[in-house]
């Protein structure tokens, strides 16, 4: 049984705490997720236990030399409680790129980290498994080739009984998966997708947004939409992302965030929209949209809000100009999603205008419904703040236009 206190995420390693890497990482990614509808970016997590003991950790906290790395090396073939020290002190060296490349070149070192990755002891299995994620942190191919030897069982322990241990694994497949077509084809071939389609079920928020994540980074490769797509869709992964989009779900604004921009590289891809739709990704968009506007205008909003505004808007911005156009009369009926996109355009013309010009760009779709639609948008913009009654806003919180 894995005992872990926390499984952390690091933008650096003075962070105090899960929530504190979540605001400080969205706010690091608000000018990336802008980009991801042009441009193939992804971004990485560094996870970490909660203690990490500082006199053998900082002894390798700076770069080190090829025979500093391999005498890393030679330790953590030690046995006993003398290789759990080395393993701590390695896992810290390998947060450093040189080191990475060093150490994966060295004769069976990745033998070595696998070999205890899969063994039976829990303690070291535990500490190689964070020195594989800090590999999979690396921005060069030639590491993550180097991990393959441990997919296999990174993909195993996704079933097992400790939601932490199965949330490491998950950040380091979806660390893994950004960097290389062969390390996406081989975990393809191992069965990822059946296995995240699992490990969404969990009930444990942590867990789905890890899945979230590391869905992401399989769906966003330029081959994606030829040899990953269709695999999600027959999978009925769509369905549990769609059930993660609610204001409310006990799974949090974060599993919310990476489940929305799931669907927006979906949906980008232009296979088989009108399933999406038939699962009420038109109407799940839309609903959720009207409670951020309400949350916007009343100022209640979650801070980092707009990260999952813009993946919304995205995916209803496509899929109406798509086949979501002739289901709109039915499953848009609510005329307050017309005042949450203005009130988005307000909000955020300024901090975000990223988030203002998609709510224009939704508009400009839903306009193309016909005439009285058309006649709605400028009554909106007219009267906003007799319909921002409509959202339950406060009067003295009305937001003109």
């Amino acid at each position: 049984m894995w005992r872990m206190k926390v499984v952390r995420h690091k933008l650096r390693p003075q962070g105090s705490s899960l929530e504190e890497f979540k605001f400080n990482r969205r706010e690091q990614e608000r000018v990336l997720r802008q980009a991801r509808k042009d441009q193939q970016l992804v971004s990485k997590r560094r996870l970490q236990g909660e203690e990490e003991e500082d006199g053998c950790m900082e002894a390798a906290g700076g770069l080190l030399s090829k025979e500093e790395v391999l005498q890393l090396f030679r330790g953590i073939q030690q046995a006993g409680e003398e290789r759990v020290r080395w393993l701590r002190s390695l896992r810290k060296a390998l947060r450093h790129r040189e080191t990475q490349l060093l150490f994966v070149k060295l004769e069976n070192s990745m033998h070595v980290i696998v070999g205890l990755f899969s063994g039976s002891n829990a303690i070291w299995q535990l500490e190689a498994a964070y020195c594989l994620h800090e590999l999979s942190h690396s921005d060069e191919a030639s590491v993550a080739l180097a991990c393959l030897p441990a997919t296999p069982y990174l993909l195993t322990y996704l079933s097992g009984q400790s939601a932490k241990f199965t949330e490491l694994c998950l950040y380091t497949l979806g660390n893994l998966s950004a960097e290389s077509e062969a390390v996406r084809k081989k975990l393809l071939s191992q069965g990822i997708i059946p296995a995240l389609a699992s490990c969404i079920q969990c009930p444990h928020a942590a867990v789905v947004e890890a899945v979230g994540y590391a869905l992401s980074q399989l769906l966003q490769p330029k081959e994606a939409p030829e040899k990953i797509i269709p695999s999600v869709l027959e999978s009925g992964l769509t369905v549990r992302l769609l059930a993660m989009l609610q204001a409310d779900s006990q799974f949090g604004i974060g599993a919310a965030i990476e489940c929305a921009w799931c669907l927006h590289y979906i949906i980008c891809s232009n296979i088989n929209d009108e399933l999406l739709v038939a699962q009420g990704a038109i109407s799940k968009c839309s609903s959720l949209l009207i409670k951020l506007g309400a949350a916007v205008a009343s100022g209640s909003s979650e801070e980092g809000m707009e990260l999952l505004i813009s993946p919304l808007l995205r995916c209803l911005g496509n899929l109406l100009a798509g086949p979501g156009y002739d289901y709109c009369q039915e499953q848009l009926g609510d005329n307050r999603l017309l005042v949450a996109l203005c009130v988005f355009i307000q909000a955020f013309l300024r901090p975000q205008s990223h988030v203002a010009r998609e709510s224009l760009w939704v508009i400009n779709n839903l306009t193309g419904m016909g005439t009285l639609q058309s006649e709605m948008v400028l009554l909106m913009f007219k009267t906003i703040q007799l319909l921002n009654e409509e959202l339950n806003v406060p009067q003295s919180r009305h937001l003109k236009c």
